[in-house]
């Protein structure tokens, strides 16, 4: 009978020749999944030989991500912020560079914002991590996708935030009514174009929905629509807080001043590549 650990290792094997990044990584969490332990558990439990069912578990999961499925989409969860949130192919699975985009936001507010608008908000990620950072907040999260808004309802559920976010179909802004004001405004659009989009992982690619990458010809086409569209439903002293493309800055910066806001700001990700844009009123 196999070990745990001569399983890991022809896993690892088998996800090095399938281009797999970090292939032993994947292997420990995902048969770590598939037992339903720890990564700490796992190693506690190299040298026990695994039961037939236990294999059965295992394989087809090994097999989807050595056709390069996202592990989350696998595992079917991810962690953003602290919180433990569903993935599957309704949505965008949120990435640690959009963890940083709430980081930035919460050290650029003075105070904490008693109105917040989340634009695309697929999984429903940054919505619910500023909803549980500032309690007294009213959310409002719009998405195109009712696939994405179905997914980031159960996020809410599962992370206990039910009441705590109003979710709702929009095309970008076009549900709001016409004088509604928000202190912040936070949007991940997509901001790859179609040729970009193609050039990514197969992770990517192949997995993820299509229209949460790419805003087509002009990668930068939603983020224009939406420092345009957004300036009117700023509050005095409000905030836009975007995350781009790393080679969009200039273009939208200067969009930017000719809609009234007071002042931008271009803000690097861990990489030092421009990657979020604060818009000021």
């Amino acid at each position: 009978m196999l070990s745990v650990l001569e399983i890991i290792k022809r896993t690892t094997g088998f996800f090095e020749q399938r281009g797999v990044e970090s292939p032993r990584l994947n292997a420990e969490l995902l048969i770590g999944h598939a037992l339903g332990l720890k990564r700490m558990q796992l190693y506690l439990q190299f040298e026990r030989p695994l039961t037939g069912p236990e294999l059965e578990k295992i394989r087809p999961l090994v097999k989807r991500r050595g056709n390069r499925e996202p592990l989350q989409y696998i595992t079917g969860e991810t962690e953003f912020c602290g919180l433990r949130l569903r993935a599957d192919r309704r949505a965008l699975i949120p990435r640690p560079e959009t963890e940083r985009l709430v980081e930035l936001v919460t050290q650029q507010l003075a105070a904490p914002p008693a109105t917040i608008l989340d634009l695309g908000t697929g999984a429903g990620a940054i919505a619910l991590a500023l909803a549980k950072i500032y309690p007294e907040a009213a959310v409002t999260a719009l998405d195109k996708s009712e696939e994405a808004l179905s997914l980031a309802r159960e996020n809410a559920e599962s992370c206990g935030l039910a009441g705590r976010v109003k979710f709702a179909h929009s095309d970008w802004l076009s549900v709001l009514p016409a004088g509604d004001k928000y202190q912040l405004i936070v949007a991940n659009p997509p901001y790859l174009s179609d040729a970009e989009t193609e050039a990514t992982q197969p992770e990517v690619k192949g997995f993820e929905p299509h229209s949460a990458l790419s805003a087509g010809s002009n990668g930068a086409a939603a983020l224009e629509h939406i420092i345009a569209a957004a300036r009117p439903y700023l509050a005095p002293a409000g905030l836009l807080a975007c995350e781009t493309g790393i080679a969009q800055h200039q273009q939208l910066r200067a969009l930017a001043a000719t809609q009234g806001y007071a002042r931008t700001e271009s803000q690097r990700d861990l990489t030092g590549r421009e990657r979020y844009l604060l818009a000021f009123v």
